[in-house]
């Protein structure tokens, strides 16, 4: 048995030599790509075509013993140092580190790169406005505690895309300082407390909910209490040297966290496309009848309808809408060209690769 797994050990040192080799040729052809890109002024980062090389390698993994998605975590790296060779990009995010948007942005972009942590969405918004960043991440909504609305409003008012979607499965965990001390405090985002206010409320009714500005936020505060927790990510622990007394403290297990990737280009068709619309209708009767007719007789699937104040005047509201297709795509266009009939103002917030 010893001499086979030394033979084992050899054959996967082989191999191991082989696939560092073949990454660093798909590095350079990489480079070779960013060169032509360059010239032609064409971005680094290419939502439409990151979507198809992880489809193809996924395809081919029909016979392998991975799993999809730990080929698409190991793909997703092996991109993002390419890409790093091309160009390296700056992504800013929800911060501080160890958020669940970090992590999103760590999903979308691997782990090359710089990464900018903001503290708000807005300040994630201008960085890319002003340069400072190229692309940033930034939450739109939970599947248990919907809409962001910070985030849908400034889409509204800026000129940056939507060129990318990531679905995040959220997994909560009580940190602490110290597993045996009694916990008297609970930190976390408004969001966390909410999402575990079931399982808070069983195990520990007594103790004070204090919200902070993010989950990561709640765990460096409770790294320095004796008697404090918080409701945090697993990433959270590492960072900020806490215990994780308990895992997967969230009420719903499928809770999921959807982010948006926005910057300055737009995001090519891929075949599985969504688009996010926000427009404002005329006030008068069966006018919103009208824009969903609009949709149906275009065969056009929408995925999410919601209204927001617009905070100009009172009880006036701003529609956001989520479809299925890309605006290239001739069915999308003339839907949205027959909606600007109905409506005072449309916006195509982005068309971008399905999550």
């Amino acid at each position: 048995m010893k001499k086979n797994l030394a033979q084992t050990r050899k054959n996967i040192d082989k191999v191991d030599r082989e696939i560092v080799k073949l990454i660093g040729k798909r590095a350079a052809l990489a480079v070779e790509a960013g060169k032509s890109k360059n010239f032609y002024g064409a971005p680094v980062y290419v939502p439409s075509r990151e979507r198809e090389v992880l489809r193809n390698v996924i395809s081919a993994n029909k016979a392998t013993v991975l799993k999809d998605d730990a080929v698409e975590a190991i793909y997703t790296e092996i991109i993002s140092a390419c890409r790093n060779a091309e160009q390296p990009l700056k992504i800013a995010f929800l911060g501080p580190w160890a958020t669940f948007a970090h992590q999103a942005a760590m999903k979308s972009f691997g782990s090359s790169g710089y990464f900018l942590p903001c503290v708000t969405p807005l300040e994630v918004l201008n960085e890319i406005e002003h340069g400072r960043a190229d692309f940033g991440v930034i939450p739109i909504e939970n599947s248990n505690e919907g809409s962001v609305n910070m985030t849908l409003d400034m889409l509204v008012d800026t000129e940056v895309s939507v060129c990318g979607e990531i679905s995040l499965k959220v997994e909560q965990c009580m940190l602490v300082k110290d597993p045996k001390a009694k916990i008297l405090r609970i930190y976390s985002h408004p969001h966390g407390l909410a999402q575990c206010s079931v399982w808070i409320s069983k195990h520990y009714p007594d103790a004070e909910l204090i919200p902070l500005s993010s989950t990561s936020e709640a765990a460096k505060t409770a790294s320095k209490e004796q008697y404090a927790a918080a409701i945090a990510s697993e990433a959270a622990s590492k960072i900020y040297d806490l215990y994780v007394l308990h895992k997967g403290v969230q009420d719903s297990r499928q809770n999921y966290t959807r982010f948006f990737v926005i910057g300055k280009i737009a995001a090519k068709p891929t075949g599985k496309d969504k688009t996010s619309l926000a427009f404002m209708i005329k006030d008068r009767v069966g006018a919103l009848y009208d824009i969903l007719k609009t949709f149906k007789s275009n065969k056009i699937n929408l995925t999410k309808i919601e209204s927001r104040p617009t905070k100009k005047k009172a009880w006036e509201y701003v529609f956001f809408v989520d479809l299925e297709g890309h605006i290239e795509e001739a069915k999308t266009a003339k839907a949205v060209n027959e909606l600007k009939k109905h409506c005072m103002f449309v916006k195509v917030l982005g068309s971008y690769p399905r999550a």
